[in-house]
């Protein structure tokens, strides 16, 4: 379960807060979309819930573990072992194959050939069969993209948290993707959390958490 605790987030500089006093419980395999209009604090609450950023104040806890509590080797090891994360761009590293770049977090855990088939198949299931070994200058910016959600997954995550994953591809790989999060949440109990201004897309989870101006709705 992840909770949070009077989660606020002020930027340097800013005069209002992005996130005012979150309280928040999402339990173990739920499927959640955060929605609401741009500026909303969708993104920051997905930072912060995953550990990518510290609150100004408030804390993050994993089960009963205080994020804020535990040491920057432990979150390391929490993050790579445990939480997946789909960035808006999909940052990969242009010298790897589309398969090297999908098994970078088995390399550092130091399980590259264990993880080399689950590979395989999570570039099939996201529709890059027989694209395994193109370079990313290669690839378009939506398959690009879908290498990157392969990636998030290839440590099979307790948690993955996506920001906009659909947002650089068309209708039907964007189907494709919310289709592959759905049977990961239902097949392996994964809890999923993502943010989206696609209101279909956000229809498809289980929860919605709709954010305005930094506070629940």
């Amino acid at each position: 379960m992840i909770k949070t605790q009077n989660l606020t987030k002020l930027f340097p500089r800013a005069t209002v807060p992005a996130l005012k006093s979150i309280n928040l419980e999402i339990q173990d395999g739920e499927f959640v979309s955060l929605v609401g209009r741009s500026g909303s604090g969708k993104s920051t609450l997905l930072y912060l819930l995953s550990t990518l950023d510290s609150p100004t104040e408030g804390n993050v806890f994993y089960d009963d573990v205080n994020v804020k509590n535990i040491s920057a080797q432990e979150i390391f090891k929490l993050r790579n072992k445990n939480i997946g994360f789909v960035f808006q761009f999909h940052y990969l590293l242009q010298e790897l194959t589309a398969l090297e770049n999908v098994l970078l977090p088995a390399r550092k855990a130091k399980v590259l050939e264990q993880r080399r088939p689950m590979g395989l198949k999570l570039l099939e299931e996201v529709g890059l069969k027989g694209l395994e070994k193109r370079y990313p200058s290669e690839l378009s910016g939506g398959e690009q993209q879908r290498v990157a959600i392969a990636r998030a997954l290839i440590m099979e995550p307790t948690y993955l948290f996506a920001d906009e994953p659909t947002g650089n591809l068309d209708s039907q790989n964007g189907q494709m993707i919310i289709d592959l999060f759905d049977k990961i949440n239902k097949e392996k109990g994964t809890t999923i959390i993502y943010v989206t201004h696609d209101k279909e897309f956000a229809a498809r989870a289980r929860r919605q958490i709709t954010l305005a101006d930094g506070a629940l709705v």
